[in-house]
């Protein structure tokens, strides 16, 4: 099998119900396969693809794995050259898969790709997971071409351009399995949020590309775990994001440093909107960082043994914050122009 179509799923009958459907038409191609993996699901989403999608081949594991072992176990249980860990949530269109195995095939040096992402409710839109692709600020914040921080542009066919990027995002990510499997895969230590972005760091800093295919689109819905104002989720992405810069910056003690001024004006600006709930979240995220930081050091070390390339041009040499909040910056094409 040349390219595998993975969907992890748990209790997800009502998405695999909307959007299967336009997986299974848009994914035939030659030597591709579409595969369901049930992360332990109690509704009735196994009984549901045995009776209406016999096609689908179905992975079924014995408990919940979560999103970064299910797809470890997942793709560690198939055979394919190329993989794509797909969110159940994403409608498909036309060629996407097959312009994706193109670029692959064209270009042997990268190790992943990822379509261009519109919102799945708000279509003339990005989304705000993966838009046209991701880039990394200096100290470390994650952006997208068409998404600054919550700024989500409209697609004007401004970034449809295939480019060289920094992250590809975990909702439509196609990646050569034997680099996903030799480079670590997903680190389940995350438990959810950035860990795609840890991933193509790995893969970036070992001189491997990751691009953007733009020609290929889907639609994501997105958000549907938690909001973006959830403080779950603000816990998450703050810890996640220091577990991010520790493993993988070569100058991590400067960026590290940088990031406590800049994580504490982040919560007392929560402060003073008198969100106590996710002022508290980003002081336990920075809590728990500390607490865990140890844990890391093993794979930190690791990393940096196997990088090859520190001068990464897709980390942009600015600050996000002060482009944004203090300069007005309201688009990607606008800061790079």
């Amino acid at each position: 099998m040349k390219t595998a179509v993975v969907i992890l799923n748990w209790n997800g009958r009502k998405f695999l119900e909307q959007f299967l459907p336009s997986v299974v038409r848009d994914s035939l191609i030659p030597d591709a396969e579409v595969i369901v993996a049930d992360n332990g699901s109690t509704d009735d989403s196994i009984a549901f693809l045995q009776q209406s999608y016999p096609q689908v081949r179905v992975l079924a594991f014995d408990e919940n794995y979560g999103f970064a072992e299910g797809y470890n176990r997942a793709l560690a249980a198939i055979d394919a050259e190329y993989v794509v860990l797909l969110n159940s949530d994403i409608e498909t269109t036309p060629g996407w898969l097959d312009s994706l195995v193109s670029f692959m095939d064209e270009n042997p040096d990268v190790a992943g790709c990822q379509p261009k992402i519109r919102a799945f409710y708000n279509k003339d839109f990005f989304e705000h997971a993966g838009a046209a692709g991701g880039f990394i600020d200096k100290w470390g914040y994650p952006f997208c071409r068409g998404r600054l921080f919550a700024n989500v542009e409209r697609d004007n066919a401004q970034y449809d351009t295939v480019t060289d990027v920094f992250w590809t995002t975990g909702a439509a990510l196609m990646v050569r399995r034997k680099l996903y499997l030799e480079n670590g895969g997903l680190d389940v230590s995350f438990f959810a949020h950035q860990e795609e972005i840890d991933l193509c760091w790995r893969l970036r800093a070992r001189g491997y590309r990751l691009a953007c295919v733009p020609h290929s689109m889907v639609y994501h819905v997105g958000g549907g775990t938690l909001s973006a104002a959830n403080p779950r989720k603000t816990f998450l992405n703050f810890r996640n994001n220091l577990f991010l810069i520790y493993k993988n910056e070569p100058k991590a003690c400067k960026v590290l440093f940088v990031r406590f001024f800049m994580d504490y004006l982040a919560a007392f600006v929560f402060l003073a909107k008198l969100d106590f709930a996710n002022f508290a979240a980003v002081l336990n995220a920075r809590f728990q960082f500390w607490k865990m930081r140890s844990s890391f050091a093993a794979k930190r070390q690791e990393n940096m043994k196997k990088t090859v390339n520190d001068n990464i041009p897709e980390v942009y040499p600015h600050s996000l914050v002060w482009q944004c909040y203090l300069n007005g910056l309201k688009s990607f094409k606008e800061w790079r122009n």
